[in-house]
């Protein structure tokens, strides 16, 4: 990969420790230092210990389909902007048009397909809607894409 500039990784870097997730560069998640599933709980924080009997079996084909289709989702540099906008903050769709330097209208269409994904969801506020991230995984999923791209 091409070398990140340093912003970036400082911003990754925040992002995972405000997730408290631990950064790849720190003590405890280095290569050699890190655990096996068995042996303690995930560095990311996914209590991996409960979930690794979920990998014991390749998933059914229809599950696989889904998480394909969820991962298409972030192909797309403008959602990407989108849900990196609504990181820590709830806006409305003008708001995010002018972070992300895009319409409203496509920045509505961007927000149609990312809440059929389940990745951001909405309140009406008046006249207003104003959007969030759906959840702490999303949140999770960005800042270790962030810190992965960056390593």
């Amino acid at each position: 990969m091409t070398e990140s500039p340093s912003h970036i990784v400082q911003e990754a870097e925040s992002i995972v420790n405000a997730a408290n997730v631990p950064s790849a560069n720190s003590e405890e998640t280095t290569r050699a230092n890190t655990p096996s599933p068995s042996e303690a709980a995930c560095p990311c924080g996914c209590n991996r210990e409960e979930t690794s009997c979920l990998f014991d079996e390749m998933p059914d084909e229809e599950l696989l389909y889904d998480l394909a289709d969820l991962f298409k989702v972030f192909a797309d540099t403008t959602r990407i902007k989108i849900l990196y906008a609504l990181m820590g903050h709830n806006r409305c769709v003008a708001d995010i048009a002018e972070i992300v330097g895009a319409t409203q209208s496509a920045v509505s269409h961007q927000l149609r397909t990312l809440k059929q994904a389940r990745l951001v969801k909405f309140q009406r506020d008046g006249k207003n809607v104003i959007y969030s991230l759906s959840d702490s995984h999303v949140y999770t999923m960005l800042a270790q894409g962030m810190t992965h791209i960056c390593e």
